[in-house]
C-alpha cells in the first residue's frame, strides 16, 4: 500500500474534521508539554493500520511520534503492546478516538480473514473479498483483507467486467453481453459471469468468459460440474488460444469453507471478513 495517495489525506483530514470540529474543549486542561502513551490490545488478533495511524497523528502535528511495535499482519495477543506515542498531550488527545476506531475495524477485518484463510491452509484454495465495503473505506477494507492473508477481487465497475442475474435478464444473453462488453472495454479487463446453473456455466465459457462465478451450488453438484468445466476450458484454448479460466465459487458460507476447497475450484470469494467481523479491542494508556 502506498500510504501517499491523496485518497488517504482526504480521508484522514475528514475523519479529524469530525471528530476535532473548531477544537476539543478539553485541550486547555492539559498542562503538561509532552507525554508518552501506548495502546494496549484486549484480546488475541491481527493487527492492522500502524502506517495509516502514523499519518493520521502527523496531519494533527508532525512532532509527535508513533513506534509501531507490530507491523501490518502480526499476530498478537491479548495484553500486547501494540504501539507507543509521545508528544503534546492535546494531539495525543484529540486523535486517540479516530486512531483506535479505524485500527479496531482494520484489525477486525485482518483477524477475521485470517481466521478464514487458515482453514484453507494446505488446499492450495485462495480467499477473496467482494465488493461489500464500507462505503468511503474500500481501500482499507481491502487492504485489511490482504494483511490478513486474503486475496482482492475487483476494487470497482471500471477495472473487472462481471455479469451478474441482473445483467443477463436485462441483456440478449450471454454470449450477447460478452460481446458488447469486448466491443468497449480495454483488452486488459476481464469478463467474469456469474452462474447458477451448469447450463449457464458452459455457455459462458463457449462465449470466451474469463472466469466464471459459480453462485451458491453446493459442493456436492460442484465436486461434477468442475470437472467438466476444466475440460470444456481445456477445448477452448486448445482451439482457441484462450488464457486459463478462473473458477470461483461464491455465496459460500464460512462455516463451510473446506466442503468448497475440496472441489477443484481457485478460490472464494466471500463479504464475510468486512461485513460480519467485529472490531479488535485497543486502548490508549498513558505512561
Amino acid at each position: 500500500m502506498d500510504w501517499n495517495y491523496p485518497i488517504i489525506n482526504r480521508l484522514l483530514d475528514e475523519w479529524l474534521d469530525e471528530d476535532i470540529g473548531h477544537g476539543d474543549l478539553t485541550s486547555p486542561a492539559l498542562k503538561k508539554t509532552t507525554v508518552s502513551a501506548h495502546w494496549k490490545a484486549k484480546e488475541d488478533g491481527v493487527f492492522c493500520g500502524g502506517p495509516l495511524i502514523e499519518r493520521l497523528f502527523e496531519r494533527l502535528d508532525k512532532s509527535v511520534h508513533v513506534t509501531l511495535l507490530r507491523k501490518d499482519g502480526d499476530h498478537f495477543q491479548n495484553n500486547t503492546r501494540i504501539l507507543e506515542l509521545n508528544g503534546a498531550p492535546k494531539y495525543l488527545v484529540a486523535g486517540e478516538r479516530t486512531a483506535l476506531n479505524i485500527a479496531m475495524h482494520l484489525s477486525g477485518i485482518a483477524t477475521e480473514t485470517a481466521r478464514l484463510v487458515a482453514e484453507l491452509e494446505g488446499t492450495g484454495i485462495r480467499l477473496a473479498d467482494t465488493r461489500k465495503t464500507t462505503p468511503g473505506l474500500r481501500l482499507l477494507e481491502k487492504y485489511a483483507v490482504r494483511c490478513g492473508g486474503g486475496i482482492n477481487h475487483r476494487f470497482g465497475l471500471d477495472d473487472a467486467a462481471m455479469l451478474k442475474e441482473n445483467h443477463l435478464a436485462w441483456s440478449q444473453g450471454i454470449a450477447s453481453a460478452i460481446q458488447a462488453i469486448r466491443k468497449h472495454a480495454p483488452f486488459t479487463a476481464k469478463v467474469i459471469v456469474e452462474v447458477e446453473t451448469s447450463v449457464q456455466a458452459e455457455e459462458a465459457i463457449r462465449a470466451g468468459a474469463d472466469g466464471i462465478l459459480l453462485d451458491e451450488i453446493p459442493p456436492l453438484a460442484l465436486h461434477a460440474l468442475v470437472p467438466e468445466l476444466r475440460d470444456l476450458a481445456a477445448n477452448r484454448r486448445a482451439n482457441q488460444g484462450s488464457n486459463q479460466i478462473i473458477l470461483e465459487a461464491s455465496g459460500v458460507n464460512p462455516s463451510n469453507l473446506k466442503a468448497y476447497a475440496d472441489t477443484g475450484i481457485d478460490l472464494i470469494s466471500t463479504s464475510a471478513p468486512i461485513t460480519k467481523s467485529s472490531w479488535i479491542d485497543f486502548s490508549m494508556r498513558f505512561d
